[in-house]
């Protein structure tokens, strides 16, 4: 299995402008969101990519793109219809191949030399399947993440076989329900916006958003977990657990906490714990005072 092509999704009404915020990489160079993510996306190995946005956004994402805009193919979301249309909107995009898919409001930090999105697509290209990359994530976070359970593959580490996705649960139904032998109490294996996903997906995603339309507009927006949760019956579904972290822009804080962890991985580290020091330094006279 290649795995040549990328789909990102940006269309969420409340998190689309997000890939449009301005950072600075681990190299000292302001970019935007967007461009880490894409640049992301091409150190894996991908060639074309297809960027799901809301309508009326594309001057704004081809704008922040900058030079990377001519490995973009852009699809809108006519509506806000909920994850797995989004995705589905890439359908012609992605054809009959596998695809990588990343969440526009997630950026990455390996905490090795290969990029998180590769260290994925490995992973999927050796196994021949869908993988979903995931890291040990706190019960505090469970609202903002699905959630998978399962066994290790033998003798492979940080690898597992997916047997339950479950999206954003409760702290009592995960600590019931979702956890992983291995992992530390009140930690679980939580989505780390990072997919390898192979062409049965594509039915899945129409099941789950047929299934919403039937039950009416008061109906949940159907998402990838719900999908997600159908493909283990389907076929073998494993789980990755990446050497690096995600940083959602979306919470509170988001932004400040994904520069932080970039700028701390990079040149300027010794920098940013100085200028760290000197402002707790400041806070801490400050309330002597």
């Amino acid at each position: 299995m290649q795995v040549r092509k990328a789909v990102i999704t940006a269309a969420a009404p409340d998190q689309n402008r997000l890939p449009l915020q301005q950072l600075v990489d681990a190299s000292g160079d302001e970019k935007t969101a967007l461009q880490l993510i894409i640049e992301e996306t091409v150190a894996a190995g991908i060639e074309e990519i297809c960027l799901v946005i809301k309508p009326g956004d594309r001057e704004a994402y081809q704008s922040a793109a900058g030079g990377l805009l001519r490995s973009l193919n852009f699809v809108e979301q006519p509506e806000s219809a909920g994850y797995a249309d989004a995705i589905l909107q890439a359908k012609s995009f992605v054809a009959d191949e596998p695809f990588l898919h990343l969440v526009g409001d997630h950026l990455y930090v390996s905490a090795v030399d290969a990029p998180c999105a590769k260290q994925l697509v490995e992973v999927a290209n050796e196994f021949e399947c869908s993988v979903s990359a995931v890291e040990s994530t706190r019960e505090n976070n469970l609202p903002y993440f699905g959630i998978v359970s399962g066994p290790h593959v033998p003798r492979r580490e940080r690898l597992y076989e997916i047997e339950r996705v479950v999206e954003k649960p409760t702290p009592t139904y995960a600590e019931q329900e979702l956890v992983t032998p291995g992992l530390r109490v009140g930690h679980y294996l939580g989505f780390f916006g990072m997919h390898v996903l192979t062409p049965e997906i594509i039915p899945l995603l129409e099941q789950v958003r047929d299934q919403a339309s039937t039950a009416g507009a008061s109906a949940p927006k159907p998402s990838l977990s719900d999908a997600a949760s159908l493909m283990p019956s389907r076929g073998r579904y494993l789980a990755y657990e990446i050497h690096g972290s995600r940083y959602n822009l979306g919470v509170k804080y988001g932004l400040l906490k994904a520069q932080l962890a970039i700028g701390l991985s990079g040149i300027d580290r010794e920098q940013i714990l100085t200028e760290m020091v000197d402002l707790l330094s400041h806070r801490l006279e400050a309330k002597s005072v």
